[in-house]
């Protein structure tokens, strides 16, 4: 083989690493995808609790002032 010529082994196995290390690629790209949108539900869910707990905390600091008068 002379020097400059492209061994077709060698760029057989190049070859289907890079496929395969694309394939690597676009599966974490999904994963990350359903991390991002699990987030986005957690973060919802988060506020909507803190809203539920503040009304409770603020229901029950008015009728605490108003039992006593």
């Amino acid at each position: 083989m002379e020097p400059g010529e492209i061994d077709p082994v060698k760029y057989g196995v190049l070859w289907q690493r890079v496929s395969d290390m694309d394939k690597k690629m676009d599966k974490m790209e999904r994963q990350i995808e359903e991390l991002l949108a699990l987030a986005n539900k957690s973060k919802g869910g988060f506020w909507m609790g803190m809203t539920i707990a503040s009304a409770v905390g603020g229901f029950i600091s008015w009728f605490a002032a108003h039992w006593k008068a």
